[in-house]
């Protein structure tokens, strides 16, 4: 028997909207399928159930919240068209979306591609976010609350609902709603809800798309939301090896049991999942890349779940257990043996909006929002909207009798456990607020005194006396001491080279900085070691704690090579223990400068300095034969016994030949020979013939041709 609505099926509600067939039916409302006969369309109706009718609270704020969702305006978001009151009917009207849920997908395909796993979550993030911006709160993100249509539309349904439950029972304190296996840890631990909250139960579903897994199952849902305040929900690479490194840094983003550690909204989770999708990490902004397999980048078709056989998801008559060892709801009371009088149990379904290929509470609250009792076996998926009494019946009775407070013991089969029992009771709430109202306190006054942080500031270095660090630290509150000093090689004598905290290192309110001032570099006489063999001398200034760098060689024509010439620094004076002296050594005689002189010269004074001359002929030189033209080492360099010094020798100018002006006049000789590049020297005599030239034959080119000169007979 149908106890939810007045009319039967086929009146007219507000004569405009007809009622036809039933899609789904929940604890709080049941959806049909209807018509707008004024405008002819298909609309789904959801009409509250007669026993909520005469909670004249919960209708008002039910029917206010349908007026705040109608107003979004988001293509992510199935609409409200309108809401109304018809006698005891109070009913809401829907956009109908021909399509199924989330949850059938999963149920029909077990896991999601990336590439689907994220145009699914951009969508219902798309619609979050635009009630994120209006300031309404999901608080039940769910599968079956995801509606995918046959032209690809991602839709979120179900907003609102949730609120105005959690209204309607405001006068219980530690009201706890929402779906134990997408519940965030602050709504278990706290009944707190907020954008955040949305943001979790959309991280765990895109867990759940892309494993085909929950995150966190158990025995009861009481379990399940165990394990969300207590354990972090793992990386979707653990459970479907070869998944993106950024999937699993988006999803431990986003459920994060910390709630300031999350995207603050639907928003900016989009924004994180657009960046992972660019291939960057999640951020808000970065590079496009790609994060699907090759077979998973085509996108979304006109109806990607087409391929659903025709049973994909149940029914509302479907009695299926759980996949995969997964709850399906998450009211409490079944596990504990509780039913909700006159409701036995039959009436309550998995709906799919029957035939039309709806799931799970796509529209409303067939896996939606129970406030009565759910089938056994189907918890975890199912909203829960209970008090830490309903939790255990009767918790928060003072005489009731729950097997603890006056036997000492558990019996078997009465209650949760005791734990999870103190996990939700008010008397707790009210131990941890008055202990954390006292610490508070202590804490705020211990901050106004010497609780305060201030960072110690760079008073080190060039620049920094004591006095101009004492002046900088006292003008931010602290005390200055003056402790020992302290050498330095960098830091000159009389600045200040260290402070304790260091630079950069939190303080308290009005604590105490010491200053070390530097003494300078550590500082040895150097003993004076000039004259001696550079072995002795090396030795010396190691022995007196001092560093040594490598020799440098000096020649010298006064002191033997081998010999120290000098140190730097001098001898007898202070020097840094840790600056390395420098010793000059004699490196012996220089090497002369051979070039112009004769190589048989060079050869003298090479045997005299012990070293060799290796002779290199110069055949293009114009110097006269045997004439050194080039030497290396260059003159002026130490020159040790037994090194080779290579000389350039002078093989003289080219010969060229020699024009034969004999018999010629003295001007026409001596033309011809400057022509042909040859110096002329006229011997004078009688007459005016070439008489006779020296030499003939060939000359070195430039050379002087001598002409004898007579009368020619």
């Amino acid at each position: 028997m149908d106890t939810t609505l007045s009319p039967p099926a086929g009146q007219l509600l507000d004569g405009r909207y007809r009622v036809d067939s039933r899609l789904a039916q929940g604890g709080m409302a049941t959806v049909y399928l209807g018509r707008d006969t004024r405008l002819d369309r298909v609309v789904a109706l959801k009409i509250a159930h007669r026993d909520l009718a005469s909670d004249d609270e919960f209708i008002r704020r039910f029917m206010t919240e349908a007026r705040a969702v109608a107003q979004l305006s988001s293509p992510n978001v199935v609409g409200v068209f309108d809401q109304g009151t018809a006698g005891e009917v109070n009913y809401i009207v829907m956009e109908y979306v021909a399509g199924p849920t989330l949850r059938e997908v999963l149920r029909a395909r077990g896991r999601l591609t990336v590439r689907e796993s994220l145009d699914v979550i951009e969508g219902v993030l798309k619609g979050l976010a635009a009630a994120h911006r209006a300031g309404i709160i999901h608080r039940d993100v769910k599968p079956e609350n995801v509606l995918l249509g046959q032209d690809g539309a991602v839709k979120v349904a179900d907003f609102g609902l949730a609120r105005a439950a959690v209204a309607a029972a405001s006068t219980k304190t530690g009201m706890i709603i929402g779906t134990a296996a997408y519940l965030a840890p602050e709504q278990v631990s706290s009944s707190r809800s907020d954008a955040r909250t949305d943001v979790y139960a959309a991280g765990v579903m895109l867990f759940e798309m892309l494993t085909g897994q929950q995150p966190h199952t158990g025995e009861s849902p009481l379990a399940v939301a165990y394990k969300h305040v207590n354990e972090i929900v793992p990386a979707p690479s653990t459970r479907s090896p070869g998944l993106s490194p950024a999937l699993d840094a988006l999803v431990a983003m986003a459920t994060s049991r910390d709630p300031d550690l999350r995207p603050p909204d639907a928003g900016h989770f989009l924004q994180a999942v657009a960046e992972v999708r660019r291939g960057g990490s999640p951020s808000p902004a970065g590079r496009r890349g790609q994060h699907a397999a090759p077979d998973e980048t085509s996108a979304m078709t006109a109806d990607p779940w087409a391929s659903l056989p025709p049973s994909a998801g149940p029914r509302f008559d479907d009695r299926a257990g759980p996949a995969d060892g997964e709850l399906e709801d998450t009211d409490l009371r079944p596990v504990l043996g509780y039913r909700d009088p006159g409701r036995g149990d039959s009436g309550y379904g998995d709906s799919g909006y029957g035939d039309s290929g709806y799931g799970d509470s796509g529209y409303g609250d067939s896996n939606g929002t129970m406030r009565f009792g759910v089938p056994e076996g189907e918890a975890a998926n199912h909203t829960m909207v209970v008090s830490p009494g309903t939790i255990v019946p009767g918790f928060d009775d003072p005489d009731y009798d729950d097997g603890y407070r006056r036997h000492g013991s558990r019996r078997r089969g009465d209650g949760e456990p005791l734990l999870q029992r103190l996990l939700f009771s008010r008397r707790l709430i009210y131990v941890l607020g008055a202990a954390a109202a006292v610490l508070a306190a202590v804490l705020l006054g211990w901050y106004l005194t010497a609780g305060q942080q201030l960072t110690v500031p760079k008073v080190t270095g060039s620049g920094w006396t004591q006095g101009l660090a004492t002046k900088e630290l006292k003008s931010l509150g602290l005390t200055v001491r003056v402790g020992a000093p302290r050498h330095s090689n960098d830091i000159a004598a009389g600045l200040v080279v260290a402070t304790d905290p260091r630079a950069g290192a939190k303080i308290g309110n009005h604590g105490t900085v010491t200053l070390h001032l530097s003494l300078g570099p550590v500082k040895v006489r150097v003993p004076a070691v000039t004259g001696e063999p550079v072995a002795q001398a090396i030795s010396t200034l190691k022995g007196a704690g001092l560093k040594v760098a490598p020799p440098v060689l000096t020649p010298s024509d006064a002191i033997p090579a081998g010999v120290v010439v000098s140190t730097n620094p001098p001898g007898n004076t202070l020097a840094p223990k840790d600056r390395p002296v420098t010793v000059t050594v004699s490196a012996g005689p220089p090497l002369p400068n051979f070039v112009g002189a004769p190589v048989s010269a060079a050869q003298i004074e090479a045997q005299q300095g012990g070293y060799q001359l290796n002779q290199v002929p110069d055949t293009k030189s114009s110097q006269p034969q045997g004439t050194i033209t080039g030497q290396s080492p260059a003159a002026g360099t130490p020159v040790t016994s037994g090194e080779v010094v290579t000389v350039n020798v002078s093989a003289g100018p080219p010969q060229v030949a020699v024009p034969d002006v004999t018999g010629m006049n003295v001007d026409q000789a001596t033309a011809e020979l400057q022509a042909a590049g040859f110096q002329v020297q006229v011997v004078e005599g009688f007459g005016n013939k070439v008489t006779a030239q020296d030499p003939t034959g060939q000359a070195p080119a430039g050379s002087t041709i001598s002409l004898q000169v007579g009368f020619g007979f």
